[in-house]
């Protein structure tokens, strides 16, 4: 069920991504291993950024460090983005089909309301 049309985002970013990476000459460094190490790192930097913060702080982002958070972020979906187009793998047709997996698993009949593993309901 998809709710959002934008058709090719990943493929165009992806595709920026390649061509950055070429005009550095970075496309040797940018194997499976090093992707993920690389994500890895920029998920440690969101997690700084979340790291002390209570409950309400969290939810109610602090506006100075929004566009932080918004790099960040975008760190991570170009590191991901990258991490799929070199494993061969269509990271929009596998969001799909894990959405699909995730509704049969968690039926909201059985989930609603309710923090806990499909396993577990």
């Amino acid at each position: 069920m998809k709710t959002i049309d934008t058709p090719n985002a990943f493929k165009r970013l992806q595709q920026d991504l390649a061509e950055f990476a070429k005009e550095r000459d970075w496309d040797q460094f940018h194997n499976p291993k090093n992707l993920v190490m690389a994500l890895n790192g920029e998920v440690g930097e969101l997690n700084e950024l979340f790291q002390w913060l209570t409950t309400e702080q969290s939810e109610n982002f602090p506006a100075e460090k929004q566009e932080a958070l918004a790099h960040e972020l975008a760190d991570i979906q170009l590191y991901l983005l990258r991490l799929a187009e070199k494993c061969h793998i269509d990271l929009e047709a596998a969001c799909d089909r894990k959405m699909a997996l995730n509704r049969a698993k968690y039926p909201v009949e059985k989930c609603f309301g309710k923090a806990l593993k499909y396993n577990e309901l």
